[in-house]
């Protein structure tokens, strides 16, 4: 457990990391996040009201902590042919993250991005963020890692970058590759009766002939997205698929007639997904309070990181001698 450890929540969004973390005992002592509209749910459901733009805030004014998360916004570095350290960070968001943590030394960071962040700029951005954390007194490690294998029925591929002080002298990390049993869709979706809202009725819906796919069979299939059909032309946004198999990745943006969402066959019936639907494939409980408005709520699970996946991480990170917490505490 994380018990008397304290974190702080960057770029917070809605949090996935204080679902995470607050599960295994920590605290949150700051929180950042400039959107009004997850700054309300955020306070509807931690109590606690986020600062603002983070790039205004001092880092003395900050508590300490021992634990910095940050879900940072992939913004383009400007950095070929500089020194791929801490000042090529400089004009970014990640800068704010560097100089806070390069004051407050917390034990550990908990970074994550997109995952192709790990390619951006031939490989030169991450090495940019590895070095610099280097810089600043920490080991770092690093995986991409996919939703779909840690219980939910999501394909979502993100990049999890973890720092480890270095007077704590962990030299390896094992990140994990998969938790709990495989799921399907249709095993997170609710009652009929409460997402008639969503169904899509159409005269261009395309389904594929002799289609046979039922629960029994499903051993056949990946942990992925079946996709059996199309709305229109087929584009981004106007393909269908099957309860049994997994979504596509949620967005924040995108267009089409299954925008944020995808399109599915779920009991029969073409839809979108609930916003409800959404919190429970990116780990959130039943009892997460959710905005009133469909478009926010889609933008903010499309935002947001899997719960799961980063439970996953931190039972692998206070396994590192079995007393990871402890250390930190000493």
């Amino acid at each position: 457990m994380l018990t008397g450890l304290k974190f702080i929540d960057l770029f917070a969004g809605i949090s996935s990391f204080h679902q995470a973390l607050s599960y295994y005992g920590a605290k949150c002592v700051f929180v950042s996040e400039w959107d009004k509209y997850c700054q309300e749910i955020y306070l509807k459901n931690y109590g606690i009201l986020p600062e603002g733009d983070i790039t205004i805030i001092p880092e003395n004014e900050i508590p300490s902590h021992d634990i910095l998360c940050a879900g940072f916004p992939c913004q383009a570095f400007s950095i070929s042919g500089k020194q791929l350290g801490f000042n090529d960070t400089r004009g970014t968001l990640f800068f704010d993250i560097v100089r806070i943590a390069q004051y407050h030394q917390p034990s550990l960071l908990i970074l994550e991005n997109v995952k192709n962040f790990a390619r951006h700029d031939e490989g030169k951005t991450l090495k940019v963020v590895e070095n610099t954390l280097d810089e600043i007194g920490y080991d770092v490690f690093y995986q991409a890692l996919n939703a779909s294998n840690f219980g939910v029925p999501q394909k979502r591929e993100r990049i999890y970058i973890l720092g480890f002080r270095k007077d704590l002298k962990v030299k390896k990390f094992t990140f994990p590759h998969s938790y709990g049993k495989a799921t399907s869709l249709i095993d997170f979706c609710l009652d009929d009766s409460e997402t008639k809202d969503f169904i899509i009725n159409r005269n261009d819906i395309k389904i594929k002939e002799n289609l046979e796919i039922t629960r029994d069979i499903l051993g056949n299939y990946p942990q992925k997205p079946i996709r059996i059909g199309t709305i229109n032309k087929g584009g981004q946004g106007e393909r269908i698929y099957h309860q049994f198999g997994h979504t596509i990745t949620l967005s924040a943006y995108g267009g089409g007639i299954g925008a944020k969402t995808g399109i599915y066959l779920i009991n029969r019936k073409i839809r979108k997904l609930a916003p409800r639907e959404c919190a429970r494939i990116m780990g959130f409980a039943d009892d997460f309070i959710i905005s009133n408005s469909n478009n926010i709520a889609y933008k903010q699970f499309g935002n947001s990181l899997v719960v799961n996946v980063l439970k996953s991480i931190i039972e692998n990170v206070l396994e590192i001698n079995h007393l990871f917490a402890e250390l930190i505490l000493l």
